[in-house]
């Protein structure tokens, strides 16, 4: 972390659950926050799909039982070095980062209408209006 000099952990975004969501949800938009915590990675992984028992499967089985024992399918896409940290527009914000954010809206099915880049509230991307037409 920042403060304690530890090597980051991430967790990965699970497209699978936030596409389930939305759609049982019907969002019309999602927040993406925290972007910058990305910075660096050489490599990021998005979830996919899950497979159960050999078999690989699109949605969240509803039974805890077998979503125990459901294991992640991984795409990687590649991550960049330059910061995102204060970005508050598209042109502030590396071409890696903005193919992750456009690859993670084709696999959830539904626009990112806000992105954050930092802690500071004004360092946020509006990028469609979820409540407009």
């Amino acid at each position: 972390g920042t403060v304690t000099g530890r090597k980051r952990r991430c967790g990965w975004f699970d497209a699978v659950l936030v596409r389930q969501t939305c759609t049982t949800s019907g969002a019309r938009g999602i927040a993406l926050t925290k972007l910058d915590v990305l910075d660096g990675f050489p490599e990021l992984k998005i979830c996919v799909a899950y497979e159960l028992d050999g078999r690989r499967i699109d949605h969240l089985p509803t039974a805890a039982a077998l979503q125990a024992r459901v294991k992640p399918i991984w795409e990687t896409l590649p991550g960049w070095s330059e910061t995102t940290a204060g970005a508050r527009s598209w042109a502030d914000l590396p071409a890696a980062a903005i193919k992750y954010v456009r690859r993670v809206e084709e696999l959830i099915g539904c626009p990112v209408a806000m992105l954050s880049t930092s802690p500071e509230r004004e360092d946020t991307i509006l990028v469609t209006d979820p409540f407009a037409g």
